[in-house]
């Protein structure tokens, strides 16, 4: 179980009971709450509110909770990133809001500076959320239909790879 545990808080950085919804081990919150709780204790990671819209219990390695605040003073660059929905990261619908993507390679999610606007399930594009007017007032309305087909059909695949994926 411990393990399991070093796992999640590599994979995730912080890592909370909403996670373990993307999980298919059959360890339980409660299990891994006392592991750690008890590392806690012993300074190796913190306990905390690290994550809003997230209840309950938190716990981040120290170098995640930097990261987080470095991420919170940046300013928003219109950067678009498309991830397998196959990814440890497809935490859409876990963490953000909107539905689930399901885990499977040929899905995909288009994200605009960390949130979400797109997601391509079963050959179908849908738009999943505008960006909130606190993120710089960009909303998915500044990226055109084309451009979200191309980001999340192609992303950005090397060039010899993308005869593959059209």
């Amino acid at each position: 179980m411990e393990k399991f545990a070093r796992v999640l808080l590599r994979r995730y950085g912080v890592v909370f009971r909403r996670l373990l919804d993307r999980e298919s081990f059959s360890i339980t919150w409660y299990q891994l709450g006392r592991i750690y709780r008890r590392w806690e204790a012993r300074g190796e990671i913190r306990g905390g509110y690290f994550v809003g819209g997230v209840s309950g219990e938190q716990f981040a390695l120290p170098e995640a909770i930097g990261l987080l605040r470095s991420i919170r003073k940046t300013s928003p660059k219109g950067e678009l990133i498309t991830l397998s929905a196959a990814d440890p990261l497809n935490l859409q619908g876990i963490l953000t809001p909107g539905p689930r993507i399901a885990a499977l390679t040929s899905n995909r999610i288009l994200f605009r500076d960390g949130l979400p606007i797109a997601g391509l399930e079963a050959g179908e594009i849908r738009k999943l959320a505008a960006a909130s007017p606190s993120h710089g007032g960009l909303s998915d309305e500044s990226v055109s239909d084309s451009q979200m087909e191309t980001a999340l059909k192609v992303g950005k695949l090397r060039p010899s790879l993308r005869p593959y994926y059209k």
